[in-house]
């Protein structure tokens, strides 16, 4: 298939689900099957399309911790703010990081009240910025899986090379692999097998998910996102379910190489090293799950050239979003969703990022809430 339409064709949607349900149909068990989808934007189109409406029901999709700024704790939020207020800074960021809640306020309210905060598309945008402003402290919020390490990395290297003095990098990137172990190991959580993250896996390739396999023997199917990509991967665990096995499958290759992206891997592991541990919303804290700047590059790292108050602030009480993350509970299954955590006023960062599923379920499955909770009765 060639074109965007191709993937969502309804005649091969259906001929997907009736492979489904007829592997299924095939599985004698007392729960449903639980397959996580790691990636956000796994989640996205799972609500947009209805695709878990339509799969069988013993067959029930959990939602992951694959969403960045989802999963960045409330203090690094507060970090953020402080380095945006100091006066002589201008914070850049992604789009999607601007209205997370910080303990007092947002990056976006921040700017309200005179903060310098500006929205990029790249870090490379942010280089730009500093540039053009050679009397300002220009930082980069950089965040996001090994998806966007690469840029960060090549950014960081090019300001080394051109002697730019006045950018760093507030570096909040993290590792997926220790994410998928810390889930794994959570006594609290039953699956029984993965949609693997596509974007991820362009980067890294798909040799590193093998442990998934061997050691917890769990299945993983690296998977795209159009509607027929996911109803595939979907077919593709049930058949290694069904089957017995348990392996590492690529339904992405239009996409990922095995080996991975190995410039961009060359690019990471130059400019940065694993952090001892990391502080995640809802998980806690995971050994070796973010890296920072290495020490030859420590003259672009935020952190070292500003004063941070680096503290641990836990979620507001009423606010689930760590149970979400983890996968025990359903966005709507949190006491507060679509009353007072709605996108215009949320309380967590799943009802803010384009890859929160509160923001998913909220956006594309609100209509199905009703039937959602029968469903759940059902199951229970």
């Amino acid at each position: 298939m060639k074109f965007i339409d191709e993937f969502r064709d309804p005649a091969k949607a259906r001929a997907l689900l009736a492979s489904i349900g007829n592997l299924a149909a095939q599985l004698q068990r007392e729960r449903p099957l639980h397959l996580m989808e790691v990636c956000g934007g796994h989640t996205h189109s799972i609500f947009r399309y209805g695709i878990e409406q339509v799969l069988p029901r013993n067959i029930e999709m959990v939602h992951g911790p694959g969403c960045p700024v989802c999963v960045l704790p409330m203090g690094r939020v507060d970090d953020c703010v402080a380095l945006a207020e100091h006066p002589n800074v201008i914070f850049t960021t992604f789009g999607d990081a601007m209205r997370v809640p910080g303990s007092r306020k947002s990056l976006l309210q921040a700017r309200a009240e005179g903060a310098d905060v500006r929205m990029v598309y790249s870090p490379e945008d942010a280089l730009k910025i500093a540039r053009d402003n050679p009397g300002r402290e220009v930082v980069f919020f950089a965040l996001g899986f090994e998806t966007t390490m690469p840029p960060t990395a090549l950014t960081v290297l090019r300001a080394a090379e051109e002697g730019i003095e006045n950018f760093s990098v507030f570096c909040n990137h993290i590792t997926i692999i220790p994410t998928i172990k810390a889930i794994l190991d959570s006594p609290d959580i039953r699956l029984d097998g993965f949609l693997g993250p596509g974007h991820v896996s362009m980067v890294i390739g798909s040799a590193p998910y093998e442990f998934i396999c061997r050691h917890y023997r769990k299945p993983l199917v690296i998977s795209g996102f159009e509607p027929l990509d996911i109803l595939h991967s979907v077919y593709l665990l049930l058949k290694q379910i069904t089957e017995g096995r348990c392996e590492v499958e690529n339904q992405y290759r239009r996409v990922v190489p095995d080996a991975g992206n190995t410039a961009a891997l060359e690019a990471v592991q130059r400019v940065f090293e694993l952090r001892e541990f990391f502080e995640w919303r809802g998980l806690g804290s995971i050994d070796h799950s973010g890296v920072r700047l290495r020490g030859a590059f420590a003259r672009f790292d935020a952190e070292k050239r500003f004063s941070l108050p680096n503290l641990k602030i836990a979620d507001p009480k009423s606010c689930q979003c760590g149970e979400v993350l983890k996968g025990a509970i359903k966005p709507w299954q949190c006491k507060v969703f679509g009353t007072a955590c709605t996108p215009k006023t949320p309380l967590g960062s799943l009802m803010v990022s384009s890859e929160g599923a509160c923001a998913a379920m909220h956006n594309y499955g609100r209509m199905d809430l009703i039937r959602a909770r029968e469903l759940q009765k059902e199951r229970e």
